[in-house]
């Protein structure tokens, strides 16, 4: 290559790099400094709350072999753990409305902090699902709904990118909890580890909680909508079409999440590669985040529906590629852009239809199935790979995966006619 070639690349190369930090400082740019500062409050404290729930991911087989249990069954474990989420969900859309989150988020905080001791003393079964269950109790009040509940509390009609920055470091929660929740159980096993959470929960994520975020600002309609209810955007079928879309992908990616390192283990890889695999999928589902951040003109439908092609076709990889190590690349990196860029439409989907108030509440009512389908995923996905095998469980994922594409294409002829117009890519 001539010098001027290299030049030419390397100009390139500077264009494209320029052009990058360009758009994240415009993406930043668009979200006022307070609400960056409740960002970063909330993307630590999600992060721990996610980060220590997946203990069955590296320590279900501790955690069996000790109680004495089937591994399928302590899986069950987060099931227990989204059935409850899902449940208390929508009983927690009037707090929210009348409360704000910052006050549930310190409850849920304080009743998460007596379940992961109740973890780490359980003896069998009943104690097993009684601690989860009050994990659950907690997070339904503390995780995810209510970080965006908050945020839209405080960034209003501006949701959208402070949604899609939070779970741009979110994203990081298992790659960040696989490797310490490994290091810890060697040291102390696993109910040191649940004592360990317990204690982080209690000193990092109550005081920011009640020190570094908001009082509740009550929700006020613009001006154009104060006539009639937000609600009224959409209809009942397009609200089921959203249910249906999000919970079918929550069952594969929410699945997926708890039996990933198990299926990387099918496929061939030792214990130790597929931790360090499981954990780069969290770096490339965070940089499919921050792409989606980056491209702020998508509303979340668009994010949805190319996200939602990624999915089926990486499985398809996975299971035609017979585990061959180029298969498992594949998959890992497509499967990894599409499930991080779809964990924010599934918060962002909402928006295009519902604003402040109405989005409270619809989240929470989404949450319901969203959670009871995310509770089946884990002990049906690992029964599956236990007893047919990883090509029944990739075929059950892409059938999941390609329905729920094709109900994101609906909701896409569904848009309000006030956003289609930038929505599509």
């Amino acid at each position: 290559m001539t010098a001027n070639g290299h030049q030419t690349d390397t100009d390139t190369c500077n264009d494209v790099q320029s052009g990058f930090v360009n758009d994240f400082l415009g993406a930043m740019a668009s979200i006022d400094r307070s609400v960056l500062r409740i960002i970063g409050v909330l993307s630590l404290t999600q992060v721990i709350g996610w980060g220590t729930v997946v203990l069955p991911a590296i320590v279900g087989r501790q955690m069996a072999a000790e109680l004495g249990m089937e591994l399928p069954a302590i899986f069950a474990g987060t099931s227990v753990l989204y059935v409850v989420m899902g449940l208390c969900s929508p009983l927690l859309g009037k707090l929210f409305v009348a409360r704000g989150a910052r006050v549930a988020m310190i409850a849920g905080t304080l009743i998460s902090v007596p379940g992961f001791l109740c973890l780490a003393m359980s003896q069998g079964p009943v104690g097993y699902f009684v601690a989860w269950g009050m994990l659950g109790l907690g997070g339904s009040a503390s995780l995810t709904t209510a970080a965006y509940v908050l945020l839209s509390e405080v960034a209003g009609t501006k949701a959208k990118p402070a949604i899609g920055t939070l779970m741009l470091i979110t994203g990081l929660s298992s790659s960040v909890f696989w490797p310490i929740t490994e290091l810890l159980s060697r040291t102390w096993g696993w109910r040191g580890t649940c004592v360990t959470y317990a204690v982080l929960l209690l000193v990092v994520s109550l005081p920011l909680y009640i020190f570094c975020l908001p009082s509740h600002r009550k929700y006020e309609a613009p001006p154009s909508t104060r006539a009639g209810a937000p609600e009224a955007i959409a209809s009942r079928s397009t609200f089921l079409l959203i249910v249906a879309a999000i919970a079918l992908n929550s069952f594969v990616t929410y699945g997926f999440a708890a039996v990933m390192i198990e299926l990387l283990q099918a496929t061939g890889l030792p214990l130790a590669q597929a931790i360090a695999f499981g954990s780069a999928l969290g770096v490339i589902q965070v940089g499919a985040r921050a792409m989606d951040v980056l491209g702020g003109k998508w509303d979340g439908i668009a994010t949805g529906v190319l996200a939602g092609i990624a999915l089926p076709v990486s499985m398809a990889i996975l299971l035609f590629g017979s585990g061959a190590f180029w298969s498992v690349a594949a998959f890992l990196l497509l499967y990894g852009l599409g499930s991080g860029a779809l964990a924010v439409a599934r918060a962002t989907i909402p928006l295009v239809f519902y604003q402040q108030a109405a989005y409270a509440k619809a989240v929470s009512r989404i949450a319901l199935p969203l959670n009871l389908m995310s509770a089946l995923a884990p002990p049906l996905l690992i029964a599956a790979l236990g007893r047919q095998g990883v090509g029944t469980l990739l075929a059950v994922a892409i059938a999941c995966s390609s329905t729920a594409l094709v109900m994101l294409l609906m909701l896409a002829r569904r848009r309000p006619r006030s956003v289609a117009a930038v929505a599509s890519p």
